[in-house]
């Protein structure tokens, strides 16, 4: 393969990139439906695979963006049917960035856990009603990881189909 050869370089790029996007979902801080998306787009525009190539970009960039969508929306409706209320959730993403420096690898979730449960027994004044939210806070989390994955698996299929197609 030639250093000036795009399509080549790109057709070692996207799969490098589609797989560290779905590792990337499971593993916090890591960008992973945008690598996904990146690596296709990559391969769309610029491996040489015409008209294929831009339908399998389009799809991707749609199936990114209802990926999104549901990724904050589906949780956040199940958190207000709970009475986990957004500033609950701010300060529990703030407790898992400062868990993530304090305790290197676990910190974020402890910190997020912890953040969650401590603002929900202030609001609550009750340790069991406050675990109750912070459960139903992991369980948004924990369906929030899930659509994103299976928004990256959908894209990496599209961009599969594709190369088997053009």
């Amino acid at each position: 393969m030639d250093a000036t050869d795009s399509s080549g370089l790109v057709s070692v790029i996207t799969p490098i990139c589609v797989i560290v996007g779905l590792i990337g979902v499971l593993v916090p801080m890591v960008p992973g439906l945008v690598l996904c998306w990146a690596g296709v787009a990559a391969w769309a525009v610029f491996g040489g695979h015409g008209a294929t190539g831009w339908a399998v970009g389009i799809a991707a960039t749609v199936v990114l963006a209802l990926g999104f969508v549901a990724k904050y929306l589906v949780p956040g409706r199940n958190l207000k049917r709970a009475g986990v209320s957004n500033l609950t959730l701010f300060l529990g993403g703030v407790g898992g960035i400062i868990g993530f420096f304090l305790i290197p690898v676990v910190g974020l979730v402890i910190g997020f856990v912890l953040a969650i449960f401590l603002v929900e027994l202030a609001r609550h004044h009750d340790a069991r009603a406050a675990w109750g939210s912070t459960k139903h806070a992991l369980k948004a989390a924990g369906l929030s990881m899930l659509i994103e994955l299976a928004t990256g698996l959908i894209i990496a299929a599209v961009w599969l189909a594709g190369v088997f197609v053009a």
